[in-house]
């Protein structure tokens, strides 16, 4: 994939953490995740620990804090639910502001906020500092099976022809009269992405005809025949061992 596949969320950069390899990078994240996951709700402070860790990181990556800040926005959607949870949980209750609180939902919904959270900030940093390319390269070192590192390869391969696909269709029908502002032309729009789905599955058909007839044998070549150190291991997991290490201590004070 050329750099106009570069997805939106990944910053350009030379840091540390730009130079270490994508597996060790996708290796870091997951665990990082699964130490925020296992440690105790009632932890607060620990939760502090995770923030302080990741600031550390984008401090070394160059990444700026209003920039994570505004993309981690994502995740607002998701944290309905445990918005209702504090008026919606068992007992017992607690009085704040005049609302009465299920104490336990406020638990459950504290536990799904800074959890999630830390989940979406954790998934940027990676995003931000490793190329699409070279997350698909993370995987197929980490021996990710080969058929969905291949149907990932070819996706953000055609998304950018296919959404160039969908552009056209709808210049076409503007020019044409439609408008779709006007409820009485859902049809057209409908028939639009029915024909636009339609033009993508005959052009996947042609795609794989081509590659059977260059050589294809069912998953992708190697894309790269560097190797990964243990000094990049060492260096990539060492926030791994402080999450660990405020994993630990969070069962500890609980």
């Amino acid at each position: 994939m050329g750099a106009g596949h570069a997805h939106p969320l990944y910053r350009p950069g030379t840091s540390p953490v730009h130079r270490l390899p994508s597996e060790v990078k996708i290796v870091a994240a997951f665990l990082g995740v699964v130490c925020v996951v296992a440690t105790p709700r009632e932890a607060f402070p620990v939760f502090g620990g995770y923030l302080l860790l990741l600031g550390a990181v984008w401090a070394v990556a160059g990444i700026p804090v209003g920039w994570i800040a505004r993309r981690s926005l994502i995740e607002a959607p998701f944290v309905v639910l445990a918005v209702l949870l504090p008026f919606t949980g068992a007992e017992p209750r607690v009085e704040w502001l005049g609302l009465s609180l299920s104490e336990p939902g406020l638990l459950t919904a504290w536990n799904i906020l800074i959890k999630g959270t830390l989940g979406v900030l954790t998934s940027l940093t990676l995003a931000s500092t490793t190329p699409l390319r070279d997350l698909l390269l993370g995987l197929q070192r980490l021996h990710a099976p080969s058929l969905v590192v291949t149907i990932a390869t070819l996706m953000l391969r055609y998304i950018d022809v296919i959404a160039a696909e969908a552009l056209r269709m709808r210049l076409a029908r503007i020019s044409r009269g439609h408008d779709p502002r006007f409820l009485w032309q859902a049809g057209a729009t409908a028939r639009g992405v029915g024909a636009l789905f339609v033009r993508s599955y005959e052009r996947g058909e042609r795609v794989h005809l081509a590659m059977l007839s260059r050589g294809w044998v069912g998953e992708m070549p190697r894309l790269s025949d560097a190797t990964t150190t243990g000094r990049h291991w060492a260096i990539g997991l060492a926030p791994v061992g402080v999450a660990l290490a405020l994993a630990v201590t969070g069962w500890i004070i609980t």
